[in-house]
């Protein structure tokens, strides 16, 4: 099956609740051949944060909204009227517990290793949390005899409890 013929939206598929112009995205970017690196890098953002975009768990600038309708020609004005300033993410995961292998394997990671987590961030940096509103993700491949490893990070700003 195609990567657009996978794009119709169902009310479990993560595309759906998007604007139709998100899913267009996903359509031009597949006939592009374009990772989201490479598109990231056409508006010198993050690959990830580009993804999150067109999820609709982020929104894109006026301006970087242009320069990605250019990347992949669409036409920036059907873009920015339906994402323009009236429109803001979603940045909600969906129906718990997750339904894809991958997003599900990142909801068990927290299942499995979420206490241990949040000891060792305690133990580190005292009584807070990790923001994920000022984070950045990034996922690398590592080479490995086993088999490939994925490298994923999180890097947060710590938040302490505040105390009064």
């Amino acid at each position: 099956m195609s990567d657009t013929a996978q794009l119709t939206p169902s009310e479990t598929s993560p595309y759906a609740g998007l604007p139709p112009i998100n899913v267009k995205l996903f359509e031009a970017k597949a006939r592009k051949g374009l990772s989201f690196d490479q598109i990231a890098k056409s508006i010198n953002k993050d690959e990830v944060w580009v993804a999150a975009a067109f999820y609709g768990q982020a929104k894109l600038s006026e301006e970087e909204l242009k320069k990605v309708s250019q990347v992949l020609d669409i036409p920036a004005t059907e873009a920015l009227s339906e994402l323009g300033n009236h429109w803001w993410p979603n940045r909600g995961l969906g129906p718990m517990p997750p339904r894809d292998p991958v997003v599900y394997r990142l909801y068990e990671s927290v299942l499995v290793y979420g206490h241990a987590i949040k000891a060792v961030v305690h133990e580190k940096f005292g009584d807070g949390i990790m923001s994920m509103i000022d984070c950045k993700v990034t996922i690398d491949k590592k080479p490995d005899p086993k088999g490939d490893r994925v490298v994923l990070t999180f890097d947060g700003k710590f938040l302490p409890y505040a105390t009064w």
